[in-house]
């Protein structure tokens, strides 16, 4: 039997070993959540290449990250100082719905808060009923988040717990350096970690995954999972499992970003991503501890590379001819079949989208918290395929709607955005949700909560951030609790007054955490 991590086998059919092929935050991840889930008797290996870099300059995850820190036990005061990590309460969106006009400039925000309700009252639809011209913006209306992620506030105090506090709350990290993180972790978990490159995929009779062979040797697994990035080595190129393509749907294909550091090492840090709209795209612009993480995602059908490198080094302002600029090229899309006989792929190999909403992490989080749950300890390794498969590509669809409602919606004249708004480019599923919401708001019932990954509130923030009628004036009786909406919406509002000057700002909150890991060591 080829290989040096040896294929443990008995008469009951039990599986005992995993090999990981690749490293970055899908692979490390991927190691260390699983090391945790299936315990020492599983014995985990993974290959990593020395020759191939990770992607990212500085990136965003959604609150499920909290969780799966805390099940991972990684410190989080070791987590924000090792991966340069920030406090993350939402996105702002600014230009989206219109160009700047005149120096100006239109946004909303994003947060992760849900927007206030008691038991009896919900302040969503009052606020729809409310004249236009006179309501704040949607957010600032029904969270205090807004009101404290503007203040550039953090969203707890340093003394509060790990992964507590009262603001709901995700993290900017420094891609290289989370991988770091999680490396010590899963080797910490007993992770066989070995460096190499992987020369050829060799296949049995049947169509699955006899071996790898590297420039060391055989290496040999009951489980193999592909997290080798786009190349996809194993589920895409030994495989050949199909690739869905949703770029008729969502159009964004090229990203070019870049570090930009602070003016001075006290700059204020903003506690959000800001995602400003251009002609053909977006700039994301994320506060990381001593840098900001910049880049322009962009249509190569709308525009091409060098407007796209001015249009960043135009939102980056004089001085980025000396920053070092990555440039990457990505197809939207996702397997049809990630996992198939004995090989799963987790990450960019199982699919990509684009970087709105920071999904990319959010998907390795979902897809290894399934293999953990599916995981056969006995009987044949590839029993879970099936149900991995349609839970994945359904939670990939309706992302997809997700991110399309972010750009259907805007009445930008030029030719990237008209046609967004185009309906042939507006999945049928999407479309027949904004019928709906013609009428009323999104609902919990609108969504299978087992392959979403936002929540209906989520759809609210950006359907109402973008300018969307939901018109109630015809059931407007059924609304009759007007003073106590009222009542709530002045209570967010001194709540939020209330929560700026009690919370730090967020450049302290990371400096106290990044403190206390270090006394810690």
């Amino acid at each position: 039997m080829p290989g040096n991590a040896p294929r443990y086998a008995s008469g009951m059919g039990r599986r005992n070993t995993i090999l990981i092929i690749g490293g970055g935050t899908a692979g490390w991840l991927t190691a260390a959540y699983l090391a945790k889930a299936l315990g020492p008797s599983i014995r985990i290996t993974l290959l990593e290449s020395p020759e191939i870099g990770i992607i990212g300059v500085g990136e965003g995850t959604f609150p499920t990250i909290r969780e799966t820190l805390r099940f991972l036990g990684i410190d989080e005061g070791v987590f924000v100082r090792g991966a340069a990590a920030t406090f993350k309460q939402g996105v702002r969106f600014t230009d989206w719905l219109e160009p700047a006009g005149a120096g100006r400039h239109a946004s909303y925000f994003h947060p992760f808060e849900p927007p206030f309700s008691t038991e009896d009252t919900s302040l969503v639809p009052y606020w729809l009923l409310r004249d236009d011209a006179a309501r704040p913006a949607f957010a600032e209306a029904v969270t205090i988040q807004n009101r404290v992620a503007e203040a550039r506030r953090g969203p707890k105090q340093p003394g509060e717990g790990d992964f507590a506090g009262p603001l709901n709350y995700a993290y900017h990290f420094d891609a290289v350096r989370l991988s770091q993180v999680l490396a010590d972790r899963a080797r910490q978990l007993g992770v066989d970690h070995r460096t190499g490159r992987v020369t050829d995929v060799v296949l049995t009779a049947a169509g699955r995954i006899d071996h790898v062979e590297t420039e060391h040797g055989a290496l040999t697994a009951d489980l193999f999972i592909d997290c080798t990035g786009f190349r996809a080595e194993l589920i895409g190129r030994a495989l050949g499992s199909p690739f869905g393509s949703v770029a008729p749907y969502l159009f964004a294909d090229r990203a070019i970003s870049c570090k930009v550091p602070y003016e001075r090492p006290d700059a204020p840090i903003e506690s959000y991503t800001i995602a400003t709209a251009h002609e053909a795209g977006w700039i994301w612009d994320i506060g990381l501890a001593s840098a900001r993480g910049v880049g322009c995602v962009y249509s190569s059908r709308y525009m091409d590379d060098d407007r796209a490198s001015a249009i960043l080094a135009a939102h980056v302002g004089a001085g980025v001819g000396d920053l070092a600029l990555r440039n990457l090229s990505f197809s939207a899309g996702y397997r049809e079949q990630p996992w198939i006989g004995n090989c799963v792929a987790v990450g960019l190999a199982g699919g990509f989208l684009e970087p709105l909403e920071s999904t990319g992490v959010v998907m390795i989080e979902a897809a290894v918290g399934m293999i953990a749950e599916l995981f056969p300890h006995q009987g044949p390794i590839d029993l879970p395929a099936r149900r991995f498969n349609a839970l994945m590509t359904a939670r990939y669809a309706a992302i997809v709607n997700f991110l399309k409602l972010h750009y259907c919606l805007s009445r930008r004249p030029e030719p990237f955005w008209r046609d967004n708004a185009d309906p042939s480019s507006i999945p049928p599923a999407l479309q027949e949700l904004l019928e709906q919401w013609q009428f009323r708001p999104p609902s919990r019932f609108d969504f299978q909560l087992d392959v979403e990954s936002f929540a209906f509130f989520n759809y609210q923030y950006i359907l109402y951030g973008m300018g969307f009628r939901t018109d109630l004036s015809g059931g407007e009786n059924d609304f009759p609790d007007v003073a106590a909406a009222q009542r709530l919406f002045e209570r967010v509002k001194s709540y939020g007054e209330r929560a700026i000057l009690e919370l730090p700002s967020h450049r302290a909150l990371v400096e106290q955490f990044a403190r206390s890991a270090s006394s810690d060591r």
